[in-house]
Parts: structure tokens; sequence; C-alpha cells
């Protein structure tokens, strides 16, 4: 097993962006620790106190996320609800990721990057063949080109889901900002080797990942980064935690959240 990464074996610039109130993890805790080939796709279960560190090791990943109720996965991410109840655009430390019942599926409680997105969705078939060429397993084998709403697809269908199923998703490690007229354009300065984002599940989770590129990646050359995924036991938020702490609305969540596990 690959060791896991410490707080002081990251970059002095991810270091720097840790908040101050995040603590590393022990590796006596941690479940267990695999790497995301870039363009892969990877879904599991995480139980309710554990927590999913990823972590862009190359500085070129893009990691589209889902996540449901695994007891019940009509309930699943709501972007819009996680939005409007924090007053953001974006996720990073001390944000929730609310479910379309009021819920609070996971929490950031740590955070380097700064600026996840939201709104762009993840890369379909079609234009990754139009922008990357068409490679396809039967020629390419693992060099083969993956697209990010085909990875979710796919996974979604381990767990019984169907591409009906799929909603907007979070891009991890990715930003995209809009102009004085609503345009997107994405960030390409805002990736760094060694950023990480810790996922702390409030809830039993099924997590899909896709780390294929963003949809507005502009590099025209198939070159997705690596991520590498660390599960460890982390307990839940506490009655001081700045996730809960955020805004009214998330204390609401958090509360519901426990309720339906009483």
């Amino acid at each position: 097993m690959t060791p896991p990464i410490r707080f002081e074996d990251l970059p002095p610039l991810a270091r720097a962006a840790v908040p101050a109130h995040s603590t590393p993890y022990s590796p006596d805790l941690l479940l267990w620790e695999e790497s995301l080939p870039g363009g892969c796709h990877w879904s599991g279960v995480l139980r309710r106190g554990t927590t999913l560190r990823l972590t862009d090791l190359e500085g070129r990943a893009n990691v589209s996320a889902l996540f449901y109720n695994f007891e019940e996965k009509s309930e699943r991410y709501n972007m819009p609800d996680t939005l409007k109840a924090q007053h953001t655009a974006f996720l990073t430390a001390g944000c929730a990721l609310y479910s379309d019942m009021g819920r609070i599926l996971c929490s950031i409680p740590m955070d380097s990057c700064g600026w996840h997105d939201t709104v762009c969705g993840a890369l379909p078939q079609d234009a990754m063949d139009a922008k990357y060429g068409v490679a396809r397993y039967q020629a390419h084998r693992n060099a083969m080109h993956r697209a990010g709403l085909e990875g979710l697809a796919i996974e979604a269908a381990k767990w019984g889901l169907s591409r009906r199923d799929l909603v907007a998703p979070v891009n991890f490690f990715s930003k995209a900002v809009a102009d004085g007229e609503g345009r997107l354009s994405f960030d390409g300065a805002h990736r760094r080797p060694g950023q990480l984002v810790d996922l702390r599940c409030e809830m039993n989770v099924l997590v899909l990942l896709s780390a294929a590129p963003h949809p507005l990646d502009p590099s025209p050359d198939w070159a997705p980064g690596e991520v590498r995924l660390s599960a460890w036991r982390s307990g839940t938020a506490g009655a001081d935690d700045p996730c809960r702490l955020r805004c009214d609305e998330n204390g609401r969540g958090f509360i519901n959240t426990e309720r339906f596990f009483l």
C-alpha cells in the first residue's frame, strides 16, 4: 500500500491553504487507499463517519463526483439546494453537500484547493470525441479516451441506477468563472500538484467518481491527471464544526441528517 499523504508531505502552497481548524488524520485510522488513473472512473460506498480524501498528484486532475443515500438511492446530491442554502456558487472548506431531502450527504472539513466547480457538468461522449479524437479500447486498451458522463453512467449502472439518475456533478479541483456577460471560462492556473479535498460522509453514501477532463478545459491534448483516494474513520461533524456553523441552513441540515439515524 502506498503511504498516505500527511500534512507535512504537502507542497508549501498546499499547506498554507489548509484551514487552521483542520487537523491531519492519523495513519492508524486509514481504511484503504488506491489510485484513480486519469480518465478512469470509480464507485463505492462510504459509511457515515468515514472521510474520503482526493489528492491531485500531478496538478492536472478533474474529478466529477455524484453522491447518493445508499439506503435510498432516489435521494441524491442536489446542486441548487447546496448552493442556495450556503449562498455560494462553488464548494470549498466549510461547505456541505445537500441531498434533495434537505440532509447533508457529505461535508468538507479540509480543502487546500479553494474552489471546486459546481455548474459545468461532465464531459459527454460526443464532445470528448470531437475535442480529443476517438480512442476506443479495442485499439488503445488502457489509453482509451473515457468521457466523464459515460464514466459516471457506467458506475451508476453497477448499483442499479441509470442515466436518468445522473444529476449535475461536482467537479473537484476545477475552477470555472463567469465574465460580465455570464460566459464561463476555465481557470487553468488554479490546479497544482498535491492539492487535496476531504469529503466527510455524514450519511452512508454511494459515491461515483470520474477522472475525465473538465468540459471547459482548453487543453487540446488528452492528459487527465491521476488522483489518490484515501479513506479513514473520522467521525461526523461535531457541535462546533465549521461546516455546521457556516450558516443557519447548515445547522438545520445537520439536524435533519442526525434525526435520520436516530
